[in-house]
């Protein structure tokens, strides 16, 4: 009979033994590990930063629950001061360190530049802060995104502007690979309509150097300027024609983050226009932004609420609903699976939805303006 249990107690080793060799990085019985490489340093940190927060509220939330299937989640977040260069190394660095799958990356010239390094270990890429076609198309099995592309953005914004009879449009663009992408959408709206821009400039990216941008379009005396950069050029470049006694419709694309863009651009600010692919913070009428409210403020303690925190929020939360879809038995390729489930998945006045053919998981764009006080219109 010892002999007997001795046996099974063998056994029972052994399959624990095969048990804890299949188990994907990231995973132990009590938590899941995922990375984060985005900005918090630099011109842009405000992305990074807000992001992190707003996934952090939920995530710290489902934690004090109990978790998913009794693991906590852990997000380890690393700084790439919106390089390339560094989001890539930091990629490497993660999964190296054995991440389950990787969250919540800020830009397009860092997602891109991870992308095959991610792609190759077959590592889930959720939640991407970027509407970038490169990641939409074609299909990349391990891409989840949550928000609408730059060429539903841009599309929104040509439509308003060309409804006003504001058709004299010019293009004020990121030297890399956001802007060239938000460019490359504001060209498909234009053709569309059979229209044309009537002048285009660029910044580098994490400079404020707009001054031959500024001369360039303030002389084809523009009805209108799209803009596809962070908020520090794009208030540099707003407020230097105004300067300059320009005073076209300015317009952007959410990336720009419009919190920071607001302060940044203060008093000159006011009119200023910006596209958003999720809900409005304040309003109430949402219930995903009450739950938002409601758990930014006991994790963060604070009430700036912004549309990019609000963002990493329902990133986060379509996170975890895949994680619980996936069940006990956590592995990134069962995880895809169970996120591609998704139909018109309900986070609460935001839907989402995935298929084995399409990870573009929203379509949602409205446009907002900066009013008074750096407060935000509809």
């Amino acid at each position: 009979m010892n002999k007997l249990l001795r046996s099974v107690f063998a056994l029972a080793l052994v399959a624990g033994a095969h048990q804890a060799q299949a188990a994907d990085p990231g995973v132990t019985p009590t938590s899941i590990l995922i990375g984060q490489s985005a900005a918090f340093s630099g011109p842009a940190m405000e992305l990074g930063t807000d992001m992190r927060a707003g996934a952090l509220a939920y995530f710290q939330s489902v934690n004090a629950a109990g978790g998913i299937n009794g693991r906590k989640i852990e997000l380890r977040s690393l700084d790439d001061g919106y390089e390339p260069d560094r989001a890539a190394a930091n990629t490497k660095k993660l999964i190296d360190d054995g991440v389950f799958l990787l969250f919540g990356y800020v830009g397009t010239p860092t997602s891109n530049a991870s992308k095959p390094i991610f792609t190759a270990a077959k590592v889930p890429f959720v939640g991407p802060f970027t509407g970038a076609e490169s990641l939409r198309n074609p299909l990349n099995r391990y891409i989840f995104n949550i928000r609408a592309s730059y060429f539903d953005e841009t599309d929104k914004i040509v439509a308003q502007m060309t409804g006003q009879t504001l058709d004299r449009i010019a293009v004020f663009y990121q030297n890399d690979d956001y802007g060239k992408a938000g460019l490359a959408g504001v060209q498909r709206a234009m053709d569309k309509r059979n229209l044309k821009i009537i002048a285009t400039d660029t910044v580098e990216r994490n400079t404020v150097d707009v001054a031959a941008a500024v001369k360039t379009i303030a002389k084809v005396e523009p009805q209108a300027v799209i803009m596809i950069s962070a908020y520090k050029s794009c208030a540099a470049f707003i407020k230097a024609m105004r300067a300059a006694g320009s005073n076209p419709q300015f317009m952007n694309v959410s990336f720009v983050g419009s919190k920071a863009l607001a302060h940044e651009t203060g008093v000159e600010g006011r009119g200023v226009g910006i596209s958003q692919v999720v809900p409005f913070p304040w309003n109430f009428s949402a219930p995903v932004v009450k739950e938002y409210q409601q758990l930014f403020e006991a994790s963060a303690k604070r009430q700036d609420y912004s549309f990019t925190s609000l963002e990493g929020f329902l990133a986060a939360k379509t996170l975890v609903e895949g994680l619980r879809r996936t069940g006990g038995d956590l592995t990134r390729e069962k995880f895809v699976n169970a996120m591609e489930t998704l139909r018109d998945f309900d986070l609460g006045g935001y839907w989402i939805t995935f298929t084995p053919t399409s990870h573009n998981g929203s379509k949602f764009v409205e446009l907002t303006v900066i009013g008074k006080d750096e407060r935000f219109l509809r």
